[in-house]
């Protein structure tokens, strides 16, 4: 699920997240299942107010005399007399929120902010701000939302990421930062040559991992043959349907139920800011079955996909009566699943999700694959080329690639509790194209993605200029 803060680095890299109060707070927007739509970011204990008071002072932006403006306001003074009493609380977050995320959580959060600075206002918006924010030596990204009534329903504020390290100067050297980054990783980067991924360089490439919202190219991949085969049209309109909707930052999850939207934007959305409406849309637009037949066609392991999950399911499984549900279901066979899908998960509303501090359930409800299934994925959209899908898939990605060096470069990310992944396609001046993909998990804990992002970036760009030097 794509994040605000995230604009600026990796603007479809997330999936689903859960609330990690020592680093984030959101919740609310049109159910507290928005609660889902917050960072795994680090959490790396905030800087004391001492060393806040020792830092060099600097004129703040003027916050706007606006709905969102006369919140951030609140919340600054607020932090000045902490604990917030409930009755204020209740004045000022949503009621969506306060279930999301309680006044104590709330509390603690915030008594750990005292000296919180704003630095910036980067994106103004009558119901929505961001910017950053200082603590100490410590820069924070800020955002903050409100809904119609202009009470807070969406207030995140995540470490800012760090500087991208050095690039990596032979496979040697990166395979050790690699494997710095968490417990379990995966790495490749091939060349696709004749339809085929020709491993230059891989680490555990084969072995089945996470996803996170990479998962979303077997979606692309299935609506682009519907469109292939004639069944479907890049203009073709779509309805949202409200119990298709899955929490977003942006996007078709805050757009009013049963209003429209294209083939064509659903699928940017999805791939530019990892919409999960948008590509929850799309998987019923084209069916379950097709999408598992794309899995089947690109992956080696398939089995581990079926049924295939649309985000809201995902959401559902992991945050309704956890861990009893994930129990349940895990427990059953292929067809049971699907009738568990159905008659249960889908009649549960987002509002009972409950989210946790720790990876859930990673290494069992997720979508799954290895790193050259993701090449292969890539192979097979290169197969299904068309306009529409180049624009859907060229989007800001993060990654910075000379365009002279490298003029088209494909990019999704992944990112949940305890997985981030990444993977890119990049076609060279010369013609050569190259999959640089990385997928990393921590069953255990929260990855930092202050520090990981940054780290994998300059992987990844290390990668990039070693198959070209090649």
């Amino acid at each position: 699920m794509r994040l605000p803060f995230r604009s600026t680095r990796l603007p479809a890299l997330a999936l689903v997240t859960a609330v990690v109060p020592a680093a984030v707070l959101a919740g609310g927007g049109q159910s507290a299942a928005t609660a889902a739509t917050v960072t795994a970011a680090s959490t790396t204990a905030v800087t004391t107010t001492a060393t806040a008071t020792a830092r060099t002072v600097v004129s703040a932006p003027e916050i706007p005399d606006s709905p969102a403006g006369r919140q951030l306001t609140w919340f600054f003074d607020a932090l000045s007399r902490t604990p917030i009493a409930e009755d204020e609380l209740r004045e000022h977050f949503t009621e969506s929120f306060l279930t999301a995320v309680p006044a104590d959580e709330i509390n603690k959060f915030a008594g750990t902010l005292k000296g919180l600075t704003l630095e910036s206002l980067t994106t103004v918006k009558p119901t929505a701000l961001q910017g950053t924010a200082t603590l100490g030596e410590q820069r924070f990204l800020l955002a903050i939302s409100v809904d119609d009534a202009g009470k807070i329903n969406g207030l995140q504020l995540p470490p800012a990421p760090g500087p991208v390290p050095p690039f990596p100067k032979s496979w040697g050297e990166l395979d050790t930062r690699l494997r710095q980054v968490a417990p379990n990783v995966g790495f490749l980067a091939a060349e696709i040559d004749g339809g085929r991924c020709r491993v230059v360089h891989g680490v555990n490439e084969n072995r089945p991992q996470p996803l996170g919202s990479i998962f979303k190219l077997y979606v692309l991949g299935a609506v682009a043959e519907k469109i292939r085969d004639g069944e479907l049209r890049w203009n073709t309109k779509l309805t949202i349907r409200p119990e298709w909707k899955s929490p977003s930052e942006g996007g078709l999850w805050e757009r009013p139920d049963n209003s429209t939207t294209t083939v064509r934007e659903a699928a940017k959305l999805m791939i530019s800011i990892s919409d999960n409406t948008a590509t929850d849309l799309l998987i019923h637009t084209v069916g379950r079955a097709a999408v598992e037949a794309k899995v089947r066609q690109w992956s080696d392991h398939a089995k581990q996909n079926i049924p295939f999950l649309t985000t809201r399911e995902f959401f559902l499984l992991k945050g309704v009566n956890h861990p009893q549900q994930a129990r349940t279901y895990l427990a059953l066979g292929t067809a049971k699943k699907r009738a568990y899908l159905k008659n249960v998960v889908a009649k549960q509303a987002l509002t009972d999700i409950r989210q946790g501090t720790e990876p859930r359930e990673i290494g069992t409800i997720e979508w799954f694959g290895s790193p050259r299934d993701v090449c292969r994925a890539y192979v097979g959209l290169g197969g299904l080329y068309s306009r529409q899908l180049d624009d859907a898939l060229s989007g800001a990605d993060g990654l910075d690639l000379d365009r002279k060096k490298w003029p088209t470069v494909w990019f999704k990310g992944g990112s949940e509790l305890g997985v981030l992944s990444l993977g890119y396609l990049g076609r060279s001046a010369s013609g050569r194209t190259y999959v640089v993909t990385s997928l990393t998990n921590d069953p255990k804990k929260a990855l930092d993605e202050s520090t990981v992002v940054p780290q994998l970036i300059s992987l990844t760009k290390g990668a990039f200029s070693l198959v070209r030097a090649r």
